[in-house]
């Protein structure tokens, strides 16, 4: 798997997700400059998030997917919609928590951990998918609780949210974990020769 990153990366093809790439990699000072140190974080890790599916040579609507969510996840820590929207919180910690999970789950079987999702039952993925989402969201809720100890106290933590937030994300790995074996079905890996 590792051999395959850098050249599945920098393969030629060009997709509509690689803009939402570019887009991240511009957030990344336009948040530092306009929101400061805790924004600049935030998409710096949003970057990382939209590098990986190109690596891993996911499907274009996989890729795509993850791409647009952790932008949109990073802007509206920026824009704190997480605060200031009704249940948006809930809303992305179920969809790009799954997203994530589910990504987490083709590097478990690139590195034969798991069996890869189509090979598997469909059942024994989602629970997979599931798990990886609580596993996720606990490490998520425990940076959130030392980001708001030890960075920022503007960052938002409380029992009912950490509770709900992990709820979402199982909820989030559960419901994408179906779908895991059609998105990872078609993969573009560039081996080297």
């Amino acid at each position: 798997m590792i051999a395959t990153l850098g050249p599945t990366f920098l393969r030629p093809r060009f997709t509509v997700a690689d803009v939402v790439r570019l887009a991240t990699l511009v957030s990344v000072p336009v948040a530092a400059v306009g929101w400061g140190s805790t924004s600049f974080a935030v998409m710096a890790l949003a970057l990382f998030g939209v590098v990986v599916p190109r690596a891993l040579g996911l499907r274009p609507a996989f890729d795509l997917a993850v791409c647009l969510l952790v932008l949109l996840a990073g802007w509206s820590s920026a824009l704190e919609w997480y605060t200031s929207v009704f249940l948006w919180d809930k809303v992305v910690h179920v969809v790009l928590t799954g997203l994530l999970a589910a990504l987490l789950a083709v590097i478990a079987a690139d590195l034969q951990l798991v069996p890869h999702a189509p090979d598997a039952g469909r059942v024994a993925v989602a629970l997979l998918v599931f798990c990886a989402g609580l596993a996720i969201g606990a490490v998520w809720e425990m940076c959130e609780w030392l980001g708001h100890n030890y960075v920022d106290s503007a960052i938002f933590v409380g029992y009912d949210d950490t509770i709900g937030d992990l709820a979402a994300d199982g909820l989030g790995g559960l419901l994408v974990g179906f779908a895991l074996p059609w998105l990872a079905a078609s993969r573009e890996v560039v081996r080297r020769r």
